[in-house]
């Protein structure tokens, strides 16, 4: 029995159909797939990719860049504060930015400077990874 999903980000929806499993990385939960029938759930989105496998289509990936997923009956919302489809992501940008925090973090000494180049890069990966381009 298929599940209908919902992937909303402030400035649109990016999808909402009939998927058969959704998977997302939670903080502090690590990953997890959502399939029909799961038991109620509220998590805090980590920055990642999530997949939503459709049920007449392809995959659905995007990054998301935190947010919240939460599972009601055979209804899965996910709102996230920044989300990108695969098809979205300009992939050389997003390489750009990979090197540029890598580079930040090398120079950082710690403290905010270096959390902040940590967050770059991770989202810079997140958006890689869902565009396949990891590596």
């Amino acid at each position: 029995m298929p599940m209908h999903v919902e992937l909303v980000s402030p400035e649109r929806i990016l999808f909402s159909g009939e998927a058969t499993m959704v998977q997302a990385r939670t903080i502090g939960g690590g990953d997890i797939a959502f399939l029909s029938g799961h038991a109620p759930f509220i998590g805090a989105l980590d920055i990642d990719q999530v997949i939503v496998r459709t049920v007449d289509g392809p995959d659905q990936v995007a990054a998301v860049h935190g947010g919240f997923v939460s599972v009601n009956g055979d209804n899965v919302t996910i709102l996230s504060d920044l989300s990108e489809l695969k098809d979205t992501i300009d992939v050389p940008r997003a390489r750009r930015a990979k090197e540029n925090a890598e580079e930040a973090l090398r120079r950082a000494e710690g403290g905010d400077a270096a959390k902040a180049a940590e967050a770059d890069l991770k989202r810079a990966d997140a958006r890689l990874k869902a565009a396949d381009q990891v590596g």
